[in-house]
């Protein structure tokens, strides 16, 4: 029996459950939509000598200028590293996808990689992860790489983005058979990152899911953005239904915006209450604030839930705690779930990331 309705916000069908099962989703393939830089991600420990050797702070996150173009090369003769395949989106719709298991390639992932070593070793790592990635390949640009400096609980990214910065809309995203696994999904998540690459691939994205009701989410990604890439970030704006941030970032944005206020609750509702298309949805605005609880906006309302705890020494690398986050809450949004159990999820894979290296996992979750 089928328990369709029209009122589902992603109208997906349930099978009605057998004894003691749970209800299942079906035809969600390709349900979830990504699209952005995808990165080979060079983690290692580092010292703080290092890190003022560059210029870099222990928790940020930019794009790597010319000053920045031997450290590529030092960090892997000087310090012991590791290779996980990256990319904020790409995290994310990774995660997601591990958080729901069956069916594979619920997550679709686009963006550009060179015709190289890295950008083989991201297409099997994606394979790996069950994701369905559609990478635009050319051989102008080596695929992107992101140093994870690690001092402590701390983070500092400095993306290369060679061949991510490549992405065309004309050459990968409005080809057919791509364009078609865009109009399949029901949910879309972009991080702030793209901005930098391709607006108009974005706005293409952002404009489809407004007009057929689906659900268009955008995350802050960097202060930088909001400081260097405000003009492009206020276009897509009226677009979003979901905005995902941290502290850093809502602050920054706070400041470009003119909300003279730092208080966080105070940010999310003047966010939520930016022009928006989409009528029928009410913006959601989602600010995680690391060890202390993620603020949301509900209605005329801001809640705040508090994380998961963790003991410090369980703490191997943060650098995917966002993105993890992200991924986490997506799950839940593909099969319908409260936002409340949104968070939820969000916070407990969040919470796995932290305890691995880089933005890795173990081979299933325990989520309840």
């Amino acid at each position: 029996i089928s328990l369709c309705t029209e009122q589902h916000p992603l109208n997906i069908c349930f099978r009605a459950p057998q004894a003691s099962q749970t209800p299942t989703l079906t035809r969600v393939q390709n349900t979830l939509f990504g699209m952005g830089n995808p990165l080979l991600d060079i983690c290692a420990v580092v010292d703080k000598d290092f890190l003022d050797k560059y210029g870099l702070k222990p928790n940020d996150q930019i794009l790597a200028e010319e000053k920045h173009k031997e450290m590529f090369e030092e960090i892997v003769k000087k310090f012991k590293v590791e290779y996980h395949a990256g990319g904020a989106t790409q995290n994310s719709v990774k995660v997601a996808q591990w958080m729901i298991q069956e069916p594979h390639k619920v997550a679709t992932f686009f963006g550009c990689i060179g015709k190289d070593m890295f950008g083989k070793i991201l297409k099997e790592k994606a394979e790996e992860a069950h994701v369905d990635a559609h990478y635009y390949e050319q051989s102008e640009e080596p695929t992107g790489t992101c140093a994870a400096c690690i001092t402590g609980d701390n983070r500092s990214l400095v993306a290369n983005l060679a061949a991510a910065n490549c992405y065309k809309k004309e050459k990968h995203l409005d080809l057919e058979e791509n364009w078609k696994l865009v109009e399949k999904a029901h949910v879309y998540y972009i991080a702030g990152f793209f901005l930098t690459v391709s607006l108009e691939s974005i706005l293409k994205v952002a404009k489809h899911a407004s007009e057929n009701n689906k659900i268009f989410c955008l995350n802050l990604s960097a202060p930088f953005i909001c400081e260097f890439f405000k003009e492009a970030l206020m276009k897509v704006m009226p677009y979003v239904d979901i905005l995902f941030g941290n502290e850093t970032e809502a602050a920054a944005f706070a400041q470009e915006r003119g909300f003279e206020t730092e208080d966080i609750e105070e940010i999310a509702k003047k966010a939520q209450s930016l022009p928006k298309e989409n009528k029928k949805r009410q913006r959601i605005v989602v600010f995680t604030q690391g060890k202390e609880g993620t603020v949301m906006t509900k209605g005329d309302k801001v809640e705040t839930f508090p994380v998961l705890e963790i003991d410090q020494s369980e703490i191997v690398d943060t650098t995917g705690a966002g993105d993890a986050f992200v991924g986490g809450f997506l799950s839940q949004l593909v099969q319908d779930k409260t936002f409340e159990q949104c968070i939820h999820a969000g916070h407990y894979s969040a919470n796995v990331i932290i305890r691995h290296a880089g933005c890795t996992f173990p081979e299933k979750p325990d989520f309840h």
